[in-house]
């Protein structure tokens, strides 16, 4: 009689370890910066650093995966935004929600942009962003709350000035959410 071959962790608690080794890194990132060591991340996780390792060759591999965890977040928040009640405000939480992620996350910001030449989100990701940005403008302008020439790009410079904003300390990051509101809205 053979004994049964030994049971492998479930693919259950590899997701998990590999959610709170994002969790952590981004939180580490955020509040220190490109200082962090993979130590330290693997440590604020509860997984050994052989573990952190074998999901993360790499520094970059690390940062690139936390980057694209934030930008699949945002995604997630923005799709449950095109269902809002009133397409102006739809729009308007959008924005501010990239705010809030953006100001929460300016240290993350600075250690993506250092990493990998620039903070915006990559391929498909960047892509769905958009696409929900533009279903977004889209429900705003049937509605009459903003004008008709507003585009995707005008909303994607918008978002961009936002992050310049955060990351210059240029100002209040609410008060030209609501200065650029204005000016995409219809007379």
């Amino acid at each position: 009689m053979s004994t049964p071959p030994a049971r492998r962790r479930t693919r259950t608690d590899a997701e998990r370890n590999r959610d709170r080794v994002l969790d952590a890194a981004r939180a580490l990132f955020a509040a220190s910066g490109h200082d962090v060591q993979m130590s330290e991340v693997a440590r604020a996780a509860g997984v050994g650093v052989g573990t952190l390792y074998r999901k993360f060759p790499t520094r970059e591999a690390l940062i690139e995966a936390v980057a694209e965890h934030r930008a699949v977040e945002i995604v997630a928040t923005a799709r449950r935004l095109t269902g809002a009640g009133d397409p102006a405000d739809g729009l308007a939480r959008f924005l501010h929600h990239m705010g809030e992620v953006l100001a929460d996350d300016r240290g993350m910001s600075e250690v993506v942009e250092k990493a990998m030449g620039s903070s915006e989100p990559r391929e498909e990701t960047r892509e769905a962003l958009l696409a929900i940005a533009a279903e977004l403008i889209d429900r705003a302008r049937a509605s009459g709350a903003v004008r008709q020439e507003v585009t995707t790009e005008d909303v994607n410079m918008v978002i961009c000035g936002l992050a310049a904003v955060i990351r210059n300390a240029a100002g209040d990051w609410r008060r030209y959410i609501e200065v650029a509101l204005d000016g995409l809205r219809s007379r």
